[in-house]
């Protein structure tokens, strides 16, 4: 059983793949992954590369509006990937493949320019709007912020 650390690790590599499939960073990841998928496993450096660029094909099949889902479940699926390959590494292997990994995910968000947020978090860099109407709420979370119920207006409120 993976600790906290490497499942977060696990997810933030699937992550990765999914949000580089179909942009200009994809063939720099590819590569990083066919070496991190081709430890040792015998498999052909072709095959890695076609399971590899599946992410993007599923991503174009997609319709516009299914993109994000589509997205979604590319990274739930290298998310296992990764998963399963730390799961079944032990001592030095585990070491080095977690040092891939980290290589991975760092890569990433650098090409993303530095904007990252870890779990249940966003990022963004630019303005944000966030709006509800029809008696809904929406919010982010801002470091240690709380919001409360606003009073109504009413008699002898302004």
């Amino acid at each position: 059983m993976l600790d906290q650390t490497l499942v977060a690790l696990a997810s933030a590599a699937g992550a990765a793949v999914a949000s580089a499939a179909g942009t200009d960073a994809w063939q720099g990841l590819r590569q990083r992954v066919a070496r991190i998928l081709g430890r040792g496993n015998g498999t052909s450096d072709r095959a890695l590369l076609e399971r590899i660029d599946g992410a993007v094909v599923e991503l174009e099949r997609a319709e516009p509006e299914e993109r994000e889902q589509a997205r979604e479940r590319v990274a739930a699926t290298w998310q296992a990937h990764f998963h399963e390959l730390l799961q079944d590494a032990d001592g030095e292997d585990r070491a080095e493949l977690v040092r891939c990994l980290n290589e991975l995910v760092n890569s990433r968000q650098q090409s993303l320019g530095g904007v990252y947020a870890g779990d249940g978090g966003f990022a963004v860099e630019g303005t944000v709007n966030i709006r509800a109407d029809q008696r809904s709420a929406a919010a982010g979370v801002m470091g240690d912020v709380t919001i409360g119920n606003p009073q109504q207006p009413g008699p002898g409120h302004d």
